[in-house]
């Protein structure tokens, strides 16, 4: 493969799609606020760019993995942004989780600058990106899809289409949030439980994982409780944005949400107090009187 692709934010997903975007033949520009981690993935074969703006002008394709709705449009609109750069016909792929309206207003931006658009939020952690496994949920034109989809299929195992204009992807990333927020809320409450009733904790995992209790969130983020290691793959302040999210979309209707507004609570009492940057299993943190294991 001969195509160019701009990867912007190289953060624990974006690195790893950038990486597999190279395994695929595609000849990657990154570009990342840090400039050291571009350097870095230049000194695997990419190319590092210092801006939005001088990745995108070299790519057919530019993939943005930031976090929200507010570094997007810094990427594409702000001091050295990758849309006065595009060239006409380019398909900017968007993968954060963001509300479903304003990603419907981007399709529309865009394509008054004559670019494509693909509303393209991602699953599946770092372990799946870096691998070129993960899950995206898109939608958009069919000439997007055109152009994008070798580039989609290089990084995902999973690429669902579901719709022909924005939106849809970003209504099922947040119900995804919605689910992956209960369920880690709900873990970590199982967990302080079992805790502070003397429960050792390694056996209480080993059985629950084993059991029908167990979800993918229970056995994925507890294992970083049992080893003491907060180190943030996904943050709880992700979650205070993401369930944040779930919650607006569902007021704009007034649909009632009762676990996922406790969900939402819990993480904002984690973030209050002081755990915001730290993995999101550090939910746990909110309850008090247990002791929790010490890294090792």
């Amino acid at each position: 493969m001969s195509e160019s692709v701009a990867v912007i934010g190289l953060g624990a997903m974006g690195l790893g799609m950038a990486r597999s975007l190279r395994r695929a033949g595609f000849h990657v520009h990154a570009s990342d606020v840090v400039i050291d981690v571009a350097r870095n993935f230049a000194a695997e074969g990419g190319t590092a760019c210092t801006t939005p703006a001088e990745a995108a002008a070299a790519a057919d394709i530019v993939v943005s993995v930031v976090v929200n709705a507010a570094q997007t449009e810094e990427v594409l609109f702000g001091q050295d942004g990758a849309a006065a750069a595009m060239r006409k016909g380019s398909v900017f792929v968007m993968c954060s989780t963001v509300d479903p309206n304003w990603s419907i207003t981007l399709e529309r931006r865009l394509a008054d600058l004559g670019l494509l658009y693909l509303d393209a939020p991602i699953s599946g952690g770092a372990a799946k990106a870096a691998a070129g496994t993960m899950t995206m949920m898109t939608a958009g034109r069919p000439e997007a899809y055109d152009k994008a989809g070798r580039v989609l299929d290089a990084m995902a195992a999973n690429v669902y289409r579901l719709g022909d204009s924005a939106g849809n992807g970003s209504k099922v990333k947040i119900i995804n949030q919605l689910l992956a927020g209960v369920h880690i809320a709900a873990a970590a409450e199982a967990m302080a439980l079992g805790l502070r009733a003397g429960v050792d904790p390694k056996a209480l995992y080993e059985v629950i994982t084993h059991s029908a209790g167990n979800s993918w969130m229970f056995e994925n983020r507890m294992a970083h409780v049992l080893s003491g290691d907060y180190t943030p793959l996904s943050a709880v302040d992700i979650f205070v944005k993401d369930l944040g999210l779930v919650l607006d979309t569902a007021r704009a209707t007034r649909f009632p949400l009762p676990l996922s507004s406790t969900a939402h609570q819990m993480f904002m009492q984690a973030s209050s107090a002081g755990h915001g940057r730290e993995d999101d299993s550090a939910v746990i943190k909110i309850f008090p009187g247990i002791k929790l294991p010490a890294k090792a």
